[in-house]
């Protein structure tokens, strides 16, 4: 996988949301490497205001994110859908002890996927998110990302819950064997 590979077909889309994740004071990005948001990843790491962690494991980035929160610090997890399956049990941390966890996944597994393993997460990570009771947004035009990531980022650093942006397949372009 080539990680600075970006599929979208408007990749403006991810200075949109490094602007949205600045704006609402965001310091502390986990995440695990994807092409589909490589670029975001790398506008997050090149900002001095912020602090990226890679991930082993996407569990790991609801921890972190716990953490950020006793600290007086927003986070984010960035990451491609097949981590949301790995995140669910830890979203029961985040729904008992209230704190915010701000999600932004590429998601897999819909039209064009080449991959079989990543259609069932692909299919379930929404109905998932909403049964840890998760706020789930969804974007299909790379034009609206920002604007919809500022709804999820207020929902959750507002409500202290978890939220999710599920950044559509459609919008990012399905992957190959080449990203």
């Amino acid at each position: 996988m080539n990680p600075t590979a970006e599929p979208s077909r408007r990749p403006e889309w991810a200075e949109d949301v490094h602007r949205v994740l600045t704006a609402n004071r965001v310091r502390q990005v986990a995440y695990v490497p994807d092409a589909g948001i490589a670029r975001l990843i790398v506008l997050c790491g090149e900002d001095p205001a912020m602090v990226s962690v890679s991930l082993t494991s996407e569990e790991e980035g609801v921890a972190l994110l716990a953490g950020a929160a006793l600290g007086g610090d927003r986070g984010v997890l960035l990451m491609q859908s097949s981590g949301i399956g790995n995140c669910i049990n830890m979203l029961s941390l985040a729904r008992t002890c209230e704190f915010p966890v701000l999600m932004i996944a590429a998601m897999r597994g819909g039209d064009g996927e080449f991959n079989p393993w990543q259609v069932p997460m692909g299919q379930a990570a929404a109905d998932a998110l909403k049964l840890m009771g998760a706020r789930v947004f969804t974007v299909d035009d790379p034009a609206a990302a920002g604007a919809i990531v500022d709804a999820a980022a207020r929902t959750a650093f507002e409500t202290e819950t978890p939220a999710a942006v599920l950044l559509s397949q459609g919008m990012i372009g399905a992957k190959t064997f080449e990203h």
